[in-house]
């Protein structure tokens, strides 16, 4: 962590102008257009049936409209001219409603952490063929990383075999939970895979840009989460035999490894931001059952165990947004690798925080908490399955330990019982 000048007293920059009027803009679309077309969202979702993945029509008629107030692609400092920390709030609001906002304003996973790759390491010819549509909301794309028979969380463990036949790589392996591949708009994997498992343990991973309609690539089945199929699914891929032209390598041959965790800097910290206003809807919630449910001969808000829980919620949410800020702002200060140990740290402790309040609006609202009556039971869901996509908190935990202990003290301890049995 920074305990420089900026972690003593991080003097964060009052936000630009710019900043200030996307998050009026972005207030105000939350209000008038999202919330209220939620509505429209589930209904479609209800009468597709539950293993349907075609796009509810009011996704690409938020998407003009977000367009249409300047609230497009925000995560991108180079597109939108915002700060880490200036984006923060912005993606929070578009927590609130997590199935519609983030893509309405195309800052949407897993396309965010894809377009940062190929705005980083992507060739002119690989960012006109899938950037520039990216940008534009016109396609989707997913990432495959992650592995039924390895823990993909160490990413040295991928087995997926990347290798190359004269102008061509040809691609074997198998994929799982790769979210976005079952959306019918879906039109390119970034696949990770061993071009040399020869090399030195971090060299031997590559990313290839694969069409999703090259021969040999089979989209399986969608993976729900406890009991409910996401809109743009979480796929089992089977790649067999699968040829792509050597000049969808991403970066260079042996760089899929560091490339992975340039994708997984600012992005990794955008669920984070987002997840805390799914907190903060949650909490909405529960101030609103508490003021409006009657029990036990009066409301509920004037029981004492529910302020408790209550003003618990507001300290936790506040804590987990501060730990967010905080790395945002040394994301934008001193870097990515800066910030690694803050944006881990909060990775495990927003999630926490989240999922606590969550817990305590649904049991505010009893039987409707745990049912879809209620958005209460999906943000549970998502939130609990953040703690393994985003990087499993043992992973994140681990990092921090060994940070610590690495650390010098700052002073001189002084001698204790444990000294003198020495």
């Amino acid at each position: 962590m920074s305990f420089g000048p900026s972690g003593m007293y991080p003097a964060y920059a009052a936000p630009s102008e710019a900043a200030v009027r996307h998050y009026d803009a972005m207030v105000a679309f939350l209000r008038e257009e999202v919330l209220p077309a939620e509505a429209a969202y589930d209904r479609h979702r209800v009468e597709a049936g539950e293993g349907d993945h075609s796009v509810p029509p009011v996704i690409e008629e938020l998407k003009v409209k977000a367009r249409e107030r300047g609230l497009w692609n925000l995560f991108l400092p180079s597109e939108s001219g915002l700060t880490q920390l200036e984006y923060a709030p912005i993606a929070e609001l578009s927590g609130w409603s997590n199935e519609l906002a983030p893509e309405a304003i195309n800052c949407q996973a897993p396309d965010t952490g894809n377009m940062e790759l190929l705005h980083l390491i992507g060739t002119e010819a690989q960012q006109r063929e899938w950037l520039d549509p990216l940008l534009a909301g016109e396609i989707r794309s997913a990432f495959a990383m992650t592995e039924p028979r390895v823990a993909s969380s160490d990413a040295t463990n991928i087995e997926t075999r990347i290798e190359r036949d004269g102008d061509e790589y040809v691609i074997n392996g198998r994929k799982w939970w790769i979210s976005g591949a079952a959306d019918p708009r879906c039109r390119l994997l970034i696949v990770m895979g061993k071009t040399d498992p020869e090399a030195a343990t971090h060299r031997q991973q590559s990313m290839v840009i694969v069409p999703v309609d090259t021969p040999g690539v089979d989209i399986q089945r969608s993976l729900p989460v406890f009991g409910r199929q996401d809109q743009h699914g979480h796929c089992e891929v089977e790649l067999t035999d699968v040829r792509v032209p050597v000049s969808h390598i991403l970066g260079e041959e042996g760089g899929g490894f560091a490339a992975a965790q340039a994708r997984l800097g600012p992005g990794r910290i955008h669920h984070v931001m987002r997840a805390l206003g799914a907190g903060e809807r949650a909490l909405a919630m529960m101030v609103q059952r508490a003021q409006q449910r009657t029990a036990f001969g009066g409301p509920l808000a004037e029981q004492s165990a529910v302020r408790e829980r209550i003003a618990e919620s507001r300290i936790e949410l506040e804590q987990a947004r501060a730990l967010c800020h905080h790395a945002a702002h040394v994301v934008d200060s001193e870097g990515n690798k800066a910030a690694r140990h803050l944006i881990a740290a909060a990775k495990v402790a927003v999630p926490r925080a989240v999922l606590s309040v969550i817990d305590r609006s649904i049991q505010l609202h009893g039987g409707a908490g745990v049912t879809d009556s209620t958005p209460l039971a999906m943000l549970y869901g998502w939130h609990r399955a953040m703690r393994i996509f985003d990087g499993p908190d043992e992973a994140h935990l681990t990092t921090l330990a060994r940070a610590e202990l690495s650390r010098e003290p700052l002073f001189d301890l002084p001698a204790t019982i444990f000294d003198q049995l020495r």
